[in-house]
């Protein structure tokens, strides 16, 4: 609870100023305080403190902007400013010397405020969200492909660790991702109120843009991701039963497959790799052949369709390939189209063997 000091020497935060949401926000008023500190705010104190308001505990809790380790003593809970790091006293710092907490599960970033305190609620916000137990397996999956997808970026970026392991400078300015939006929304040098409630209002939408962000990414990996994900097992189980080399999969239902091929292959231990897969193109009423890439942020194919017939497209194609109903293949050959399915699985065929 708060003390009388709190009350009056942190900048706190009316819950009218949060927008309920229906599922997420309780109506009634709050006693329970976060702290985070003032001055300047980031990506991962905004999401952290939007993210620990969706728990059970700390729903529609106020939020206390200061730095006054008086003040934050008396808070039920303080976020990326205390110098500690202890979950059991709802203690979420990670500037403190020493701190090498990771998320685990083979993932090995350093963690930011958002990653803490994904780390402790991220199931129950999950579960909450999708209506299932914590310990539902769509649950254990989500929470997992989240932090892979969304909150390691924020960890890391805020830890100053690189994307890429070279110290060559980048060939681009990228100030496009969800960490510098969060930065624009601080003040100004040249806005003329300067105001701690202005500054307050400013981490608000902080708040509110990281968290809708959050949220959009834990419903497409619900809706969308994790349905995918079903179809591609289903379909690489049934892969022998395409083509006998087992290097042929056939998608029963137009998904994004790419997201999932080549962590499902590790999973099921496939072996030989998928080297094409088959789909329907539902707009041109084709079948497109599609060569697998060598990894999921490469180009380059596991093994492209055949150079002679890279550029060509239906008579030509056809005859090339002696395989009737060719549509084309794509200069690169990453990709091709016949107007049949059986053209398409012939064209495989022939192209794992060329």
């Amino acid at each position: 609870m708060f003390g009388s000091r709190a009350l009056f020497s942190g900048r706190i935060w009316n819950h009218s100023l949060f927008p309920k949401r229906s599922g997420i926000f309780r109506a009634n008023f709050s006693t329970k305080g976060v702290g985070t500190h003032n001055g300047t705010f980031h990506c991962d104190e905004a999401l952290a403190c939007f993210m620990l308001r969706l728990s059970t505990r700390f729903s529609g809790a106020q939020i206390v902007r200061t730095r006054d380790h008086q003040v934050l003593e008396k808070l039920d809970a303080a976020l990326d400013v205390g110098g500690m790091y202890d979950p059991e006293s709802e203690r979420y710092d990670h500037h403190q010397k020493g701190f090498t907490e990771v998320f685990g599960h083979g993932f090995n970033t350093k963690l930011s405020s958002a990653g803490l305190i994904y780390k402790h609620y991220g199931l129950e916000i999950i579960a909450k969200e999708l209506g299932l137990d914590q310990k539902h397996p769509d649950v254990q999956r989500l929470f997992l492909a989240v932090y892979k997808n969304f909150i390691e970026a924020v960890d890391a970026i805020d830890n100053g660790i690189h994307q890429h392991d070279t110290e060559q400078p980048p060939r681009y300015v990228n100030n496009t991702s969800l960490a510098h939006r969060i930065g624009r929304l601080n003040l100004d040098w040249i806005e003329p109120d300067q105001s701690s409630s202005k500054e307050d209002e400013a981490f608000h939408r902080a708040m509110k843009l990281a968290g809708s962000e959050f949220l959009q990414c834990v419903h497409f990996h619900a809706k969308s991701w994790l349905p995918a994900r079903s179809i591609v097992m289903e379909c690489l189980a049934e892969r022998h039963d395409i083509d006998s080399s087992g290097e042929i999969m056939k998608l029963k239902k137009q998904c994004p497959w790419k997201l999932h091929i080549f962590e499902l292959e590790e999973e099921m231990k496939i072996d030989p790799p998928i080297k094409y897969v088959l789909y329907e193109d539902d707009r041109s009423e084709n079948w497109r052949i599609q060569a697998v890439s060598v990894s999921p942020d490469r180009f380059e194919s596991r093994k492209a369709l055949p150079v002679s017939w890279r550029g060509l497209e239906r008579d030509k194609l056809s005859e090339e390939s002696s395989i009737q109903g060719c549509v084309f293949v794509h200069m690169s050959g990453f990709i091709g189209a016949n107007r049949t399915y059986e053209g398409a699985l012939a064209m495989a065929r022939a192209s794992l063997i060329a």
